[in-house]
């Protein structure tokens, strides 16, 4: 919702205009969305964790103390890595131009804007990307590590298929928004490279937010039975004619 309006706009009318603030502020709200995104995936391979390789204990951690706890934390944590982030902004000082040559307003096209010395912001912005996004990136890892092992341990087939079947709503959100998240991050963004960036920035701001619905309630039992019944339904009506 961050995105995008102002993006279609941006698209329609090939630019856009915006003062300073309500660029920050766009900035702001993003960068609170997507710091907490990378946290609330971390938590969720945790969770996947507990229901497959430690199940008898999974209802006593994962309760609704420790889901509603993790939300709040999860929330804090990205309003305050952000909130320096924007703090840090406002006190550089921009000259001119006054052009992004981006789809929206991130960090780096802003600081580009920026006359000022960035070196110690781009220091903070590694300390706190690390925080919020490799932290957590490699607690998934290790999570689906163990869950690995744990899957290759069950003599079964039907067993093994049940318990990856599990996680691949989860796998196949990560992988697209940690993929295409590092790519535009960790390369630089200049000339064809900064074509490339714009596109697969589309991917975690309005691709995943997209698809995370329906990659999830696919795989939710309700949902099939719900759909199963429409299908009977529709195919049980009689025609008009």
């Amino acid at each position: 919702m961050d995105i995008v309006p102002i993006l279609l706009h941006t698209v329609l009318y090939n630019g856009t205009t915006m003062t300073l603030i309500g660029c920050i502020t766009q900035f702001s709200i993003f960068g609170a969305s997507e710091s907490s995104e990378c946290l609330f995936l971390s938590v969720m391979s945790y969770d996947r964790y507990l229901a497959i390789c430690n199940p008898l204990h999974y209802h006593s951690i994962m309760n609704h103390r420790f889901c509603v706890t993790s939300i709040s934390v999860i929330w804090l944590i990205g309003s305050m890595v952000t909130l320096i982030d924007v703090i840090s902004m406002c006190n550089l000082h921009f000259c001119g131009p006054h052009i992004i040559d981006y789809l929206f307003c991130d960090l780096d096209p802003i600081m580009q804007l920026s006359c000022s010395d960035t070196s110690i912001l781009h220091k903070w912005v590694l300390t706190l990307g690390f925080l919020v996004l490799i932290a957590p990136f490699i607690i998934i890892v290790v999570s689906y590590v163990y869950i690995v092992i744990t899957v290759l341990k069950i003599p079964s087939n039907t067993g093994r298929h049940k318990a990856f079947s599990t996680c691949s709503s989860h796998v196949i959100v990560v992988s697209l928004f940690y993929g295409t998240l590092m790519i535009v991050y960790m390369f630089p963004t200049k000339g064809h490279l900064l074509l490339m960036s714009k596109v697969l920035s589309l991917s975690y701001t309005v691709l995943t937010p997209l698809l995370n619905p329906i990659i999830y309630t696919l795989r939710n039992k309700d949902f099939k039975e719900a759909f199963e019944k429409l299908k009977e339904a529709i195919s049980s009506e009689e025609p008009c004619w």
